[in-house]
């Protein structure tokens, strides 16, 4: 296991030099593959005011499982830190993957992200706010394409209107965010045609972040024409994460075969 810096220096915007200053990668498994293999960031949950260790390094040793190459993200969290922070992190850790491809034995264009409740959101900035690169940057990693390839969401906040989540939302954008601000963090409304396809899964019962959510993203996505495939099992409270073995929450197997179609798992 190997925990790489975002940046080199200081990371955009930092308060600090204590460890929550600094956004990290965790490689969780540093075995070279003979053949580069496609690649996830995973974003814990955690209310952008903490992370989920279930929800990271467990996550990327199954997709380790099935030949995908995993990294955990510790990105900033409120109170403070607000946005662009976290999308500034996410953005540079995919960029940065796809910068060290050969290093890492990643296939460049095979990188995706995977997150949960609030990382779910992060991950839902990534397929929604990104570039191409500056091709003059001094720093080369800045130069490559921040754009994931895939995008695989459970029980994601998305909206940061009603119907999201009040700690996520203030711990995202403060307290009273202008309406522009939520507007703009409001992922659904942020679908365009280059939007990469995208997985989601959330339980219609979930307590927490209403199942309204994923809906409104599956919505936007279908208009804009973007692949994606959604299940919601009936019951599924919030934070299952894998799910129990053969319980309605264990993604695993339909996951799998998702990725098997976008020619990420084997």
């Amino acid at each position: 296991m190997k925990v790489h810096r975002l940046w080199n220096g200081n990371a955009p915007g930092s308060l600090g030099n204590d460890p929550a200053d600094i956004p990290t990668l965790t490689e969780v498994s540093d075995e070279r593959s003979v053949n580069p293999r496609p690649a996830f960031v995973v974003c814990p949950g955690g209310g952008y005011g903490g992370l989920a260790d279930y929800e990271g390094g467990p996550i990327a040793e199954f997709l380790e499982t099935l030949g995908i190459k995993g990294f955990v993200l510790k990105y900033r969290l409120g109170p403070k830190y607000h946005h662009p922070a976290m999308l500034d992190d996410v953005n540079r850790s995919i960029r940065l993957v796809r910068a060290r491809s050969a290093e890492f034995g990643v296939e460049p264009q095979r990188v995706g992200v995977l997150g949960f409740s609030a990382g779910g959101h992060l991950a839902s900035t990534a397929v929604t706010y990104f570039d191409s690169g500056n091709a003059t940057h001094s720093d080369p990693i800045e130069r490559v394409s921040s754009r994931p390839d895939l995008g695989m969401l459970f029980y994601p906040v998305i909206t940061m209107g009603p119907l999201g989540h009040g700690g996520s939302r203030e711990n995202l954008l403060g307290k009273d965010p202008p309406e522009k601000l939520v507007h703009a963090l409001s992922s659904e409304r942020n679908v365009s045609l280059q939007t990469p396809p995208c997985f989601l899964f959330h339980g219609a019962d979930d307590g927490i972040v209403p199942i309204q959510n994923s809906l409104m993203f599956a919505t936007a996505l279908a208009e804009h024409r973007i692949p994606f495939e959604i299940h919601v099992p009936e019951h599924g409270q919030h934070g299952f994460a894998l799910g129990e073995p053969g319980s309605p929450q264990d993604w695993r197997q339909i996951g799998q075969r998702w990725l098997k179609l976008h020619g990420f798992a084997r």
